[in-house]
C-alpha cells in the first residue's frame, strides 16, 4: 500500500483521526428501523445553534454526532464541550478529533455561563476532550467553569462529564471541591473490550474514580454510562453493574453504539429494545437510584428530566 501525503496544495486538510487513516474499512450491519431519527429543522435547534455559534464555543452534541441533537436543541439542551475539539487520545468508538490541543482559552468559563443564561437552562451538562497534554487534566478549568456558571445562574443544576484524570494527581480533588450536582465519568464499555475500543483507559481506575467521588462528597450524585453492541456479553454488561454499585454510583445509562465511520470500530450487533429492557430492570434489581437503557440513550439525552427523577429517588430512599 502507498499513502500519498500532499505538501503543495495551499489549503491542506487535516484528517479528523489521523491515527485511523490507513486502518481497513470497518463495515456494520445496517441500522433497524428502531435507531433511526430524523435530520433537525426545526427553530429551536435553529437557536441553539445560533447561541452556541455566538459565543464560539464547542458542543459534544456536533462533536461526536448525537443522533438526539435535533431532539436536544430543539428544547434549547445543549452539552458544552469545554478545552477545545481536539482530543489527545484515539479512542476506537469515538468521532471528536484527536490530535495536540491547543492552548486553553481563559474566557471560556465565562462563554459558558453567558450560554447557560441565554438559554434559560435549569439543568447543563459539561464535558470535555481529554487533555492529557495539561499538568491536571483541565481539572482547574472543569472547576472555573462550574463556578463560573454558579455565579452567573445559582438556580441551575450542574452536571459535568469527565475525562479520568489518569496520573493527574490531585485532580479529581479540583473538580469535586467546586461541587458539581452531579458528577459523570463513562466506563464506556466492559473491561474485556478496553484495548480495542477504549485503550488508553484503565477500566478500574475509572470505578475508582467514581468511589473517590462519593467518598469526598456523598451530596454529589455520580454516574456512568457504557455503550453495547461493542462485541460484549451479556454477562459482562451485569459484572459492570455490579462493580460501578461497589462504587455507589447513583445513576446508569446504557445505549447502543453507533459507528462513527468505516475507520472507527465497527458496530457487532443492534441490540433489541427488549433485551435494553431487560438491562434496565436488572439494573434497578442491584440498587441504581436511576437508570435510563434503551438504543438512542446517551449521556446527556434528557438529563434535566433525569435529575429531578434521581432527586426525587434519593429523597424517597431516604425516608
Amino acid at each position: 500500500m502507498v499513502t500519498l501525503i500532499d505538501t503543495v496544495s495551499p489549503n491542506q486538510v487535516r484528517p479528523r483521526h489521523p491515527e485511523k487513516v490507513n486502518r481497513p474499512d470497518a463495515r456494520s450491519p445496517a441500522k433497524p428501523d428502531w435507531i433511526r431519527v430524523r435530520a433537525p429543522n426545526s427553530r429551536g435547534y435553529a437557536n441553539t445553534r445560533n447561541i452556541v455559534k455566538e459565543n464560539g464555543l464547542v458542543t459534544v452534541c456536533e462533536e461526536a454526532g448525537c443522533p438526539n441533537i435535533g431532539e436536544c436543541w430543539d428544547k434549547k439542551h445543549a452539552t458544552f464541550m469545554i478545552m477545545g475539539d481536539t482530543c489527545t487520545r484515539a479512542c476506537a468508538f469515538c468521532n471528536v478529533k484527536t490530535g495536540m490541543p491547543g492552548a486553553l482559552d481563559a474566557s471560556e468559563p465565562e462563554h459558558v455561563a453567558l450560554a447557560v443564561s441565554k438559554l434559560g437552562l435549569n439543568h447543563v451538562v459539561i464535558t470535555s476532550v481529554d487533555r492529557d497534554d495539561l499538568a491536571d487534566g483541565g481539572a482547574d478549568h472543569f472547576a472555573k467553569t462550574i463556578r463560573a456558571i454558579r455565579a452567573s445562574c445559582p438556580a441551575t443544576t450542574i452536571e459535568i462529564l469527565t475525562p479520568d484524570f489518569l496520573r493527574k494527581e490531585g485532580a479529581l480533588e479540583q473538580v469535586v471541591a467546586a461541587k458539581p450536582d452531579v458528577f459523570n465519568h463513562n466506563l464506556e464499555t466492559v473491561p474485556s473490550r478496553y484495548l480495542t475500543v477504549r485503550p488508553g483507559a484503565r477500566y478500574f481506575h475509572s470505578i475508582r474514580l467514581l468511589q473517590r467521588v462519593k467518598e469526598m462528597d456523598p451530596t454529589i450524585f455520580t454516574k456512568s454510562g457504557i455503550m453495547v453492541g461493542l462485541g460484549e456479553e451479556r454477562h459482562e454488561v451485569l459484572q459492570v453493574m455490579d462493580d460501578l454499585r461497589s462504587a455507589d454510583v447513583d445513576f446508569l445509562t446504557i445505549g447502543q453504539y453507533l459507528q462513527p465511520s468505516l475507520k472507527h470500530h465497527a458496530v457487532m450487533r443492534y441490540v433489541t429494545p427488549d433485551e435494553f429492557g431487560g438491562y434496565e430492570k436488572v439494573a434497578y434489581t442491584k440498587g441504581f437510584l436511576m437508570v435510563s437503557a434503551s438504543p438512542l440513550t446517551r449521556s446527556s439525552h434528557h438529563a434535566g428530566e433525569d435529575f429531578a427523577k434521581l432527586q426525587a429517588a434519593r429523597d424517597a430512599a431516604n425516608r
